[in-house]
């Protein structure tokens, strides 16, 4: 699976930002079974854990700094994820990279810069 992650850029504090993830390469069938996660890489940081949404659309927040201000979604049939970060800050600057996943097998995209600055 081939994934394109879009939707990045400038926003100020306070903004928002919805981030696209498509998905090619695979069967709408076979998209539904992927488990996406979305990620982020800020300068000198390790990659961290965003949010996840599994196959059955059920959603796992796992970063307690955005809790409350993104939503992870997913559209099958379009085949793409979204992630809906409102509230953001100035924290939240990082390369935004989705993942799919289907053991053992995992897929990145090239990742879309998220900036928040006045």
């Amino acid at each position: 699976v081939q994934l394109v992650e879009s939707g990045g850029g400038l926003a100020q504090p306070g903004g928002s930002l919805r981030l696209s993830c498509a998905a090619s390469g695979v069967s709408v069938f076979s998209f539904v079974t992927y488990t996406i996660s979305w990620y982020r890489q800020a300068p000198g940081n390790e990659r961290e854990l965003v949010e996840q949404i599994g196959s059955s659309g059920g959603n796992t927040n796992y970063a307690d700094s955005v809790k409350g201000r993104f939503t992870i979604s997913r559209d099958n049939a379009k085949k793409t994820v979204f992630l809906q970060m409102n509230s953001l800050k100035s924290e939240d600057t990082a390369v935004y990279y989705c993942s799919a996943s289907r053991l053992p097998k995992r897929s990145w995209g090239q990742g879309t810069q998220v900036t928040v600055s006045s």
